[in-house]
C-alpha cells in the first residue's frame, strides 16, 4: 500500500555532493520510520541511515557519520539523504525503505515493510 520512488542519484567525483529524495504515496507518512540502505555489486545490502516519523531521532552507520544527513518533510511525504564528501566506496544503488512499526535505530532489512526500486550513485576517484 506504500509506494516509494527514489531520485537524485548520479555520477560525481570524489569530494562531491548529492541529495537523494524518496517520495512516498501514503497518507500516513508521518507515522513511518524511514531508512536508507545501499548495495554495491556483489556485496550485501547495508544500512545507511534511519529517521523517526517526527524527525526527532536519527541514526547512521559509522562509515557515513559526519558526511551524510537524513531528513524528512512530512508535508511533502518525502525523505532525503544529503551526502557530502563522497568517496568511491559510497558507490552503490541506494534504496529508500519505510516501516509501519516502531523500531529503535532500525538498521535491519526486516525492520522495513516497503522498498523503493533504488537510485544509482557513482563516485569516481
Amino acid at each position: 500500500q506504500v509506494q516509494l520512488v527514489e531520485s537524485g542519484g548520479g555520477l560525481v567525483q570524489a569530494g562531491g555532493s548529492l541529495r537523494l529524495s524518496c517520495a512516498a504515496s501514503g497518507r500516513t507518512f508521518s507515522s513511518y520510520t524511514m531508512g536508507w540502505f545501499r548495495q554495491a555489486p556483489g556485496k550485501e545490502r547495508e544500512f545507511v541511515a534511519t529517521i523517526s516519523g517526527g524527525a526527532g531521532n536519527m541514526y547512521y552507520v559509522d562509515s557515513v557519520k559526519g558526511r551524510f544527513t537524513i531528513s524528512r518533510d512530512n508535508a511533502k511525504n518525502t525523505v532525503y539523504l544529503q551526502m557530502i564528501s563522497l568517496k568511491p566506496e559510497d558507490t552503490a544503488v541506494y534504496y529508500c525503505a519505510a516501516s509501519t512499526l516502531i523500531a529503535f535505530r532500525a538498521r535491519y532489512e526486516y525492520n522495513y515493510s516497503y522498498w523503493g526500486q533504488g537510485t544509482q550513485v557513482s563516485v569516481s576517484s
